[in-house]
C-alpha cells in the first residue's frame, strides 16, 4: 500500500491551499470557455504559404490516411434516425458552412464537421429539437482538432439564440467524445482533395494553372456536403470526381490553362497515388459508383452553375 504521511497534517493543508488557488486562478484567466488558450499569438502567415499535409507527409501519409478511409466513413448515416430526416440533415448543415465562414474557419474544419456530425448519428438516435445543438458541438469538437483557436461557446451558443445552455453543450461534448471512441482524426474530403491537387501539380506554373480548378472543385465538394445523396461516396471518390467535374467547368471558361482531370479520374495517369483500386473487389462495382458520383456531381453543378462561376472567376464573354 502507498500512503503520504505528514507530520501535521491539518497544516500542511492549510499551506497548500492558497498555493492550489493561485494556480486556479491563473488558469481560468487564461482559458477561454472552450478551452483554448486566449493569450497565444495568432500566426502572421498566410494559409496558401504554409505547408500543406500532403506537402509533409507525402505519398506514405496518403496511403496510410485511404487505408482508414473505410474505418471512418458513415455510410447511410441517417437509416436508424426517427426524428431526424435528409431534409433536416441539409437544413443544418447548409446553415453551418456560412457558420464557419463568419468565424473564419478552415474548409477542412467544415468537413470535419460534417463527418463527425454523420459518425455519430450513425450510431446515435437524436431528438429534433437537440439536432441544432448537435451541429454545433460538432464544430466545436472539429475546431479543437484541426484549427490553432477555437471559436468561444457562448458565441457557438448566441448563434443558436440561446436556447442551449452551457451545460448541454459540455456534456453533449463528452457524449459525442465517448459514442465516437475519442476517434477524431478522419481522413475528409478536403484531406484527399488537396492531396490530391498536389499530386497533380509538379511546379509553380501548373500551380497557378490549376489554382482555379481546385478552387471550384473544393466549392463543389462544400455544396456536396449538404446533399444526403453524397453521404455514400467515400471522401476520396468524391474529391476525385469533383476535381473532374470542375475541370469541365473551368476548361470553358480558360481553357488553355486548365489541364484534362477525366484522365486523372479515369486512373490514366500512369505511376502516380491516384491511380490505386478503391478497396473493392468488383471493379465494375467501383467503375459504376464512380459514374453516379460524377453524374450526380454534374448536375449539382449545372444547379449551382452561377455560385461555381463566381467562384471560378471566369470572364463573361463580350
Amino acid at each position: 500500500m502507498v500512503s503520504f504521511t505528514s507530520a501535521d497534517p491539518a497544516h500542511a493543508h492549510k499551506r497548500s491551499l492558497p498555493a492550489v488557488r493561485e494556480r486556479k486562478q491563473k488558469l481560468t484567466c487564461r482559458l477561454s470557455d472552450s478551452g483554448f488558450e486566449e493569450e497565444l499569438v495568432p500566426s502572421t502567415e498566410p494559409r496558401s504559404a504554409q505547408l500543406t499535409w500532403y506537402q509533409q507527409y507525402g505519398d506514405t501519409g496518403l496511403q496510410i490516411q485511404k487505408e482508414k478511409e473505410e474505418d471512418f466513413h458513415p455510410c447511410h448515416s441517417l437509416a436508424h434516425q426517427p426524428q431526424v430526416t435528409a431534409e433536416a440533415r441539409c437544413k443544418l448543415v447548409s446553415w453551418l458552412l456560412p457558420v464557419h465562414q463568419h468565424l473564419g474557419l478552415s474548409f477542412e474544419c467544415s468537413c470535419l464537421t460534417v463527418n463527425i456530425l454523420d459518425r455519430f448519428l450513425a450510431c446515435t438516435p437524436v431528438a429534433a429539437d437537440c439536432f441544432q445543438l448537435l451541429g454545433v458541438t460538432a464544430l466545436l469538437l472539429a475546431s479543437k482538432q484541426v484549427e490553432v483557436f477555437s471559436p468561444r461557446v457562448s458565441s457557438l451558443l448566441s448563434l443558436c439564440c440561446n436556447i442551449f445552455t452551457k451545460d448541454q453543450l459540455c456534456n453533449l461534448e463528452c457524449l459525442i467524445l465517448v459514442r465516437l471512441k475519442f476517434r477524431l482524426c478522419a481522413p475528409t474530403v478536403a484531406f484527399f482533395l488537396d492531396c490530391y491537387a498536389n499530386l497533380t501539380t509538379e511546379n509553380d506554373t501548373a500551380k497557378l494553372r490549376n489554382r482555379a480548378t481546385v478552387k471550384l472543385a473544393q466549392k463543389l465538394c462544400e455544396l456536396s456536403l449538404a446533399d444526403y445523396a453524397f453521404n455514400k461516396y467515400p471522401p476520396s471518390l468524391t474529391a476525385k470526381c469533383a476535381l473532374r467535374i470542375a475541370g469541365e467547368v473551368a476548361r470553358e471558361a480558360v481553357s488553355p490553362l486548365v489541364p484534362d482531370w477525366d484522365s486523372f479520374v479515369d486512373g490514366k495517369e500512369g505511376g502516380s497515388m491516384c491511380t490505386e483500386d478503391w478497396d473493392s473487389g468488383c471493379p465494375m462495382e467501383t467503375t459504376c459508383l464512380m459514374q453516379e458520383c460524377v453524374s450526380n456531381l454534374r448536375l449539382l453543378a449545372s444547379l449551382n452553375h452561377e455560385a461555381l462561376t463566381v467562384c471560378g472567376g471566369s470572364k463573361k464573354s463580350a
